[in-house]
C-alpha cells in the first residue's frame, strides 16, 4: 500500500460562536472550512487504517458521513491535532476528555474512502463464531 493511497492532507479553519447555555455565556467552536491540501490555518493528515474498515463503512452508510477532529483539552481554545473518519476513534477521544469537532465529509473524500475499501476489502464479519463441540471446556482426565 502506498503512502498516497492511505493519507490525505486536509486544511481546516475554525470559528467561534458565543451562546448562552442555561443562562451562562459559552463559546462553541465549529469547523467552517475543510479543503484538500495544506493551504489552511490548520493542516492535518487523514490516515486510513485497515483495522478501522468496519467503522469507515458504518460512517459512509450513515445519512451524512462525518470527519472528526480532535482539538485537545475539552476547555479552552481548540488546537486541532488529529482527524479521523472513524466514529470508534472519535469516541475514544471523547472518553479521554478531548474536545472533538465534527464536519460533513466532502464527496471527494467519500469517494476516496470507498475506493480504499474496494481496494482493501470490507472488514471481516465480526459475528459470533461457532465453536466445535467441547471447545473451551477442561477435558476430564482419568486417574
Amino acid at each position: 500500500m502506498t503512502h498516497a493511497s492511505s493519507h490525505r492532507p486536509l486544511s481546516l479553519d475554525l470559528a467561534s460562536e458565543s451562546r448562552r447555555v442555561k443562562g451562562f455565556p459559552s463559546t462553541q467552536w465549529r469547523i467552517v472550512d475543510l479543503t484538500p491540501g495544506d493551504g489552511g490555518p490548520w493542516v492535518l493528515t487523514l490516515q486510513l487504517y485497515l483495522t478501522e474498515r468496519a467503522a469507515y463503512r458504518f460512517n459512509l452508510d450513515a445519512g451524512t458521513p462525518q470527519l472528526f477532529v480532535r482539538c485537545g483539552e475539552s476547555s479552552g481554545e481548540p488546537r486541532p491535532s488529529a482527524i479521523t473518519a472513524s466514529q470508534d476513534v472519535a469516541a475514544s477521544w471523547l472518553d479521554g476528555e478531548q474536545q472533538v469537532l465534527e464536519v460533513a465529509m466532502p464527496l471527494a473524500l467519500q469517494a476516496w474512502l470507498e475506493a480504499y475499501l474496494a481496494r482493501h476489502g470490507e472488514a471481516p464479519d465480526e459475528g459470533r463464531k461457532k465453536k466445535r463441540p467441547g471447545a473451551g471446556r477442561a477435558r476430564e482426565q482419568s486417574a
